[in-house]
């Protein structure tokens, strides 16, 4: 048996890859810091022996393997004692190739926003289809309750994701897994700390286009113009579309986007009746059902699927309800994803009061590339409250200047809280939005009402 150990195994990536490698018969080990659920209490779950930090005694351990993830810098005690004792290391992304995708016909969901969702969705429509897939995704899809499995087919859905693999290796994660079917959702600029600017997002998603084969499919978004510059830079993969005026359309039965007509060149092929909320929801649906009849589960199907589909954890989840007030946890942080969001909980709410709450968390909100257009993202909420952490480099009271919405803005998660709780009466939805723990928000929020 064959002895791995993960650095940065609490990530969404790395801990779904995880449970794979354990599949296959690797012994693993793993190492992090400042953990926090879901992966960690998932991890803790599957009995992963997880060893807090990074001190450079873990490589005594004398694994055969050790996997790198992406938040490993140089200058890391651990990775320079890495390299000068030559160690045996590689990628996530590489490892998945050699041990599990070679010989996969790989189904890959991409874009800026919706991967973990449409990733999810394509996986669950081949399991209800009969086809038994594999998949890794950057959450956990509650119609599996594990976030990745080897499958026992040569299908293989994968959240594509377009950040850098590792400190060794800068292209996207998904430019190493060749897929046969690929999504191409939405495309902006994110992830500024790696990407300097647009073109260099489509310059990666270009090295991902020339590995798809021609006997492929290449779904996109019709009409996102990003997209079709990148495609413009060559194609060789036959392509259809979804969206409003794509090959895949939809007509609203409900203006919540819970009941909707599947359109296909202008005709019915089906109709979902769901538990989701959001138009953007129901393109991802689109897409989905695009690459699931490329390896031949026809419409019917793969409606009748997503009428049972349930959407990952963190994205629109009820985390509570309490006096009558609802309590959501949403993964949203870029501003596009957020105004959609607040759109979609806005159908579903009608005239309730939407209490919107964000953390300002990844790399690229942290550097203010997003600033000034994150009060016009979220005046669709009736309130706002705002975390401003230690650690931002812009203010943000001076982002939310000209915000037509009351705001607070508050340096401390307990006293956010309390805000929170003072002014929230019955009826009120509470959406917090984030990509990290919140300092456990949800749960006080919870407990505090």
């Amino acid at each position: 048996m064959k002895h791995i150990h993960i650095l940065g195994i609490c990530g969404t990536f790395m801990g779904s890859m995880e449970i794979i490698a354990r599949e296959l018969g690797f012994k693993v080990t793993g190492a992090d810091e400042n953990v926090y659920p879901p992966m960690s209490t998932y991890l803790e779950a599957q009995g992963v022996e997880i060893i807090q930090g990074f001190d450079v005694e873990q490589l005594d351990l004398n694994p055969d393997v050790i996997v790198v993830g992406n938040t490993m810098k140089r200058g890391m005690p651990i990775i320079e004692a890495l390299l000068n004792q030559k160690l045996n290391f590689i990628s996530g992304p590489q490892f998945l190739k050699k041990y599990v995708l070679q010989n996969k016909w790989v189904l890959a969901a991409t874009g800026t926003h919706g991967k973990t969702t449409t990733s999810s969705m394509l996986a669950w429509v081949l399991e209800y289809a009969g086809l038994k897939p594999g998949f890794l995704i950057g959450g956990i899809p509650l119609n599996f309750g594990v976030s990745s499995r080897l499958g026992e087919s040569e299908f293989f859905v994968l959240e594509g994701d377009e950040y850098d693999t590792a400190f060794f290796d800068k292209r996207s994660k998904f430019v190493h897994y060749w897929p046969k079917t690929v999504i191409l959702n939405n495309m902006e600029l994110d992830h500024v700390d790696i990407f300097e600017n647009l073109a260099a997002i489509q310059k990666q998603f270009h090295h991902l286009i020339r590995c798809i084969p021609s006997e492929g499919l290449v779904v996109s978004h019709q009409g996102d113009q990003n997209i079709e510059e990148t495609l413009a830079q060559g194609l060789w993969t036959p392509k259809t579309t979804f969206g409003k005026n794509g090959d895949y359309s939809y007509r609203l039965l409900k203006s919540d986007a819970s009941q909707f007509e599947v359109l296909l060149h202008n005709q019915k092929v089906g109709e979902v009746s769901w538990d989701i909320m959001g138009e953007f929801n129901i393109e991802n649906a689109l897409a989905v059902i695009a690459a699931a009849k490329h390896v031949g589960v026809n419409e019917a199907v793969a409606c009748e699927a997503l009428e049972k589909f349930i959407n990952p954890k963190r994205r629109m989840e009820i985390r509570g309800v309490k006096n009558n007030i609802t309590v959501y946890d949403d993964f949203a942080h870029h501003p596009t994803a957020i105004e959609k969001t607040l759109a979609g909980l806005r159908a579903r709410a009608g005239d309730a009061r939407i209490l919107a709450v964000f953390e300002p968390r990844s790399n690229s909100m942290k550097l203010g590339q997003f600033q000034k257009d994150l009060a016009q993202a979220m005046q669709g909420a009736d309130a706002i409250y705002l975390y401003e952490p230690p650690n931002l480099s812009w203010s943000v009271g001076q982002a939310f200047t000209h915000s037509n919405t009351p705001f607070s803005i508050l340096a401390d998660i307990d006293a956010l809280v309390a805000k929170i709780t003072t002014d929230a009466k019955p009826g009120d939805q509470i959406l917090v939005m984030s990509n990290g723990g919140f300092g456990g928000i949800h749960e006080k929020l919870l407990q505090a009402l």
